[in-house]
């Protein structure tokens, strides 16, 4: 009889820690149900590989660099600004698209490009502050990098003001319309802008940009006023920013998109600044592999999307309320991030026949090749899907709109973390 509580108490611990064994199976059984429902999981993946395939337009930005090579470098500073170019773009059309994406989901813009709302127009006056924010900071950081390595001089720092202005001025212009386009035309056909949009558009993004800046620097030293030329869009982006601020810095969305992106910007150029040697080390062994490089900048591009699609669809579940704003609730955020791996898989397969076809590898080499890309796909894309989670919860944690920091973060990240696994994985695997 005395030993009866004791029973009972050890009975009623067991049959807690069963019904909490219960529970968490419970839990992960209905993680795989969603993750394996073949309406939700393939819909995804659907929309994941449709966009990721425009990443093979990165293989046309690689190619132009190659051809504008010799014009760009023909600038002493020429090649110290089109990588922060690129960043710098790739922030802003990350913002855009970003806030987009959960505007379109939450109702608080339209799938119009004529009548929209007052927060679509906030948000087109925010982009064009930013061009002036990230063009100064670019500016300033090649400056600081150009007179202690490159010594340049007064005419120098007036020419990268100029030239950088000016090509994020006409790049924007010319990206930002067609990204709203390419958001609502997906929206209204019942596809996720939040999978769609930002990897069209960075793809597209890197290629205008390159072309632009060829051409505003072969505008700016081929003729007597090219200097002149190229001043005007700048001087434009200049007194549209500068009116914007004054007259619009009450509206609530056009301050938060200002004031929490120039955070974003300086830290996107933290980042490029820190890993810029790592970065200059793999691409050393990189440039050894001549199927590699070719395929080099599609992969850097693959990857950022991955991010990019996992941390947009976070944001906009958060926005919605279906997703819970705690890094645990990665585990209701698989069936986008399993999809989206296996999308950029299947990219990375199509990249190894391309570049094994352009250069004749063989079916060894081929099959090498794939090993390779399969192993840094699979690393690389897992790690920024949890960065870029991570980014969504914690910004959000922090009373900041997560649209504002997710896609800028993990894009900047994307060509270190990638860079970093191709590197290990060619070292383990081909050498």
């Amino acid at each position: 009889m005395v030993h009866q509580p004791r029973q009972s108490n050890r009975l009623s611990e067991v049959s807690k820690a069963a019904s909490s064994v219960m529970t968490q199976l419970a839990r992960v059984s209905t993680v795989f149900r969603s993750i394996h429902r073949p309406g939700a999981f393939f819909r995804t993946f659907r929309q994941s590989a449709a966009s990721l395939a425009f990443d093979l337009g990165g293989l046309v930005a690689g190619l132009l660099m190659v051809s504008f090579f010799s014009t760009i470098a023909n600038v002493r500073w020429g090649l110290l600004i089109y990588p922060g170019i690129l960043s710098a773009r790739g922030v802003i059309g990350g913002i855009f698209s970003g806030r987009l994406s959960s505007g379109l989901h939450t109702g608080s813009i339209s799938a119009s490009m004529t009548e929209n709302t007052r927060e679509f127009g906030q948000l087109w006056r925010a982009l064009i502050v930013l061009t002036l924010e990230s063009s100064l900071i670019l500016s300033s950081f090649a400056l600081l990098v150009g007179v202690t390595i490159l010594g340049l001089q007064i005419v120098d720092i007036i020419s990268i003001l100029t030239v950088v202005t000016a090509t994020m001025a006409v790049s924007l212009f010319l990206v930002a319309p067609i990204t709203a386009v390419v958001s609502f035309r997906s929206f209204r056909q019942g596809m996720d802008p939040d999978v769609i949009v930002y990897p069209i558009m960075s793809t597209v993004a890197d290629i205008t940009v390159t072309i632009v800046y060829v051409g505003m620097l072969s505008l700016f030293y081929s003729f007597s006023v090219g200097p002149l030329l190229t001043a005007g869009p700048a001087l434009a982006v200049v007194f549209l920013a500068l009116h914007f601020v004054r007259t619009g810095f009450n509206e609530p969305v056009f301050r938060e998109t200002v004031v929490e992106s120039f955070l974003t910007i300086v830290m996107v150029s933290m980042i490029v600044n820190v890993t810029g040697t790592v970065l200059q080390s793999v691409n050393d062994v990189i440039g050894k592999r001549p199927e590699i490089y070719i395929i080099y900048p599609a992969l850097l591009d693959t990857m950022g999307d991955v991010g990019s699609i996992v941390g947009s669809t976070a944001t906009t579940k958060i926005a919605l309320g279906s997703l819970k704003p705690s890094p645990w609730s990665i585990r209701d955020h698989l069936r986008e991030l399993f999809a989206t791996m296996l999308a950029a898989l299947l990219m990375c397969l199509v990249y190894s026949v391309i570049a094994s076809f352009l250069e004749v590898l063989g079916l060894t080499g081929l099959l090498s090749l794939i090993t390779v890309l399969l192993t840094t796909a699979l690393f690389a894309s897992a790690a920024m899907g949890v960065i870029s989670f991570t980014v969504a919860i914690l910004t959000y944690r922090r009373g900041w709109d997560p649209d504002n920091f997710v896609i800028p973060i993990e894009s900047s990240l994307a060509d270190t973390v990638t860079s970093v696994f191709l590197f290990i994985a060619l070292v383990l695997l081909m050498y």
